[in-house]
């Protein structure tokens, strides 16, 4: 059976025979929360990105002296000191100002959101969030960093005659565009991107519909049983492992 991912805190990748994509950039997350830190970062990872977590505003400029990261995601509520005032000397620094920036924040005041966005933030995103919905926020302001951005229009997830284009936001079978709901878009990049990892019903509920979802798991199940009907018979990729969740095995026998 293919590596389990648990709960949340899992880093662990699974080899990716078959399934082809590329490296990107270099993200640094600013988060006390340790869940929704270890969350961001897992999914981050599987997504393609390198990825640096800190719990304080005090480690995180420590690093940021040695290394630059392509996009900053931003907690505003932190220890030492609040993440507006990390966002204004990030943006009085030369050095730091053209770095992008989301905030990440369970204040939805308009007030908070007009004053991050004014000081300099490129997008922010209210809590409780959806991670897919984090990552298609991240991929849409790297797309707007004026250099090195080429290799991020391109990218995409292949296997065989099957296509994701994560920029695009569209799945291709044969060449052709297959019609998915958000959340079966997000499902099945979620399995795609690491396959052969064994995803539990609880995981793929944190990943697709946010972590503070309170429905059935048994949602779950019906997404995939309408994704699986939508790709034909690449659905049986989607594989079922009894008593675990659902995994993404391109090395079953044709």
């Amino acid at each position: 059976m293919g590596d389990l991912c648990t709960d949340r805190h899992t880093r662990k990748k699974a080899g990716r025979r078959g399934l082809k994509r590329k490296k990107m950039a270099l993200i640094f997350v600013l988060e006390d929360d340790r869940n929704i830190r270890e969350l961001v970062l897992y999914t981050l990872g599987s997504s393609g990105f390198t990825s640096e977590g800190f719990s304080k505003p005090s480690e995180f400029f420590g690093s940021l002296e040695k290394t630059l990261p392509t996009l900053i995601i931003l907690d505003i509520m932190l220890p030492e000191q609040d993440g507006l005032s990390v966002l204004k000397k990030l943006k009085r620094d030369r050095n730091f100002r053209n770095i992008p920036v989301i905030i990440l924040t369970a204040k939805d005041s308009e007030f908070d959101r007009i004053i991050g966005l004014d000081i300099g933030a490129d997008d922010y995103l209210t809590k409780p969030f959806a991670i897919m919905e984090l990552m298609a926020r991240v991929r849409a302001v790297l797309r707007r960093v004026p250099a090195g951005n080429e290799a991020q229009n391109d990218e995409k997830i292949v296997y065989k005659e099957l296509e994701m284009f994560p920029a695009k936001h569209k799945v291709k079978l044969r060449g052709d565009v297959i019609s998915l709901t958000q959340k079966e878009y997000l499902l099945l990049i979620t399995l795609m991107q690491s396959p052969e990892i064994v995803f539990t019903r609880d995981v793929l509920l944190d990943s697709v519909w946010g972590y503070d979802f309170d429905g059935e798991n048994r949602t779950v199940d019906v997404h995939v049983r309408t994704l699986r009907q939508k790709l034909s018979d690449y659905g049986r990729f989607i594989e079922t492992v009894r008593g675990a969740g659902y995994r993404f095995n391109g090395e079953q026998n044709d």
